[in-house]
């Protein structure tokens, strides 16, 4: 199976928001708001998804931390992760938690070359198959790290809020309304998770929150 467009340039995302800037006035105005979107592609592979789990539930100056100490200590290859104990990762500020899903990452053997030729469905079903990561963390990594341009993780709260806020509902709506919204977004779905996301610091920012 092919794995569909990708995201790669910001000619890219151009093409995708005029796309859903056609098929929806709500949409156009709320590009016209929050102006360009960013690409905002990152690297693939363990480091990103083993900073994925050290970034769970804690604020961004802590995830930073975390993440430096890690960095230091070279422990962020699926390698080095498993010649820690338990203790030694809880010692580099890991709970016991999180060190359990870093071992069970780094046990996982997956190979990330042929993740990026995988099918969408295939991509959050192998990553799903790993303890400590959901399908909201597979899916931020397929639009993100592997570019799919037809992916949507409705389950973030940013989203939710965003499509409340563009489409006037009176309440944010559940993961399950908002992936069936994201139908009629396909195939830029990944290019309106761009769009909701800055049209979410746009209303933060218009309101006075940071």
């Amino acid at each position: 199976m092919s794995v569909g467009r990708l995201v790669e340039t910001e000619d890219d995302v151009a093409e995708g928001a005029a796309w859903l800037a056609a098929q929806d006035p709500r949409l156009a105005a709320a590009l016209t708001a929050c102006g360009p979107l960013p690409l905002r592609r990152k690297p693939d592979g363990f480091a990103e998804l083993l900073s994925a789990i050290v970034s769970q539930q804690v604020s961004v100056a802590s995830a930073r931390a975390l993440w430096s100490n890690l960095e230091e200590a070279q422990v962020i290859t699926p390698e080095a992760v498993l010649r820690q104990s338990p203790e030694a990762l809880r010692a580099l500020g890991l709970s016991r938690q999180k060190a359990r899903y870093a071992h069970a990452l780094a046990a996982a053997g997956i190979d990330y070359d042929a993740l990026r030729r995988a099918p969408d469905s295939e991509v959050i079903e192998t990553l799903t198959a790993v303890t400590g990561i959901g399908v909201w963390t597979a899916e931020i990594y397929a639009m993100f790290s592997l570019g799919r341009a037809d992916v949507f993780a409705p389950g973030d709260l940013a989203l939710q809020e965003a499509a409340r806020a563009i489409y006037a509902l009176p309440e944010r709506p559940t993961e399950r309304a908002l992936r069936e919204m994201s139908l009629a977004w396909s195939p830029w779905r990944a290019v309106a998770a761009r769009l909701f996301f800055t049209y979410y610091r746009h209303i933060k920012q218009r309101d006075g929150i940071t």
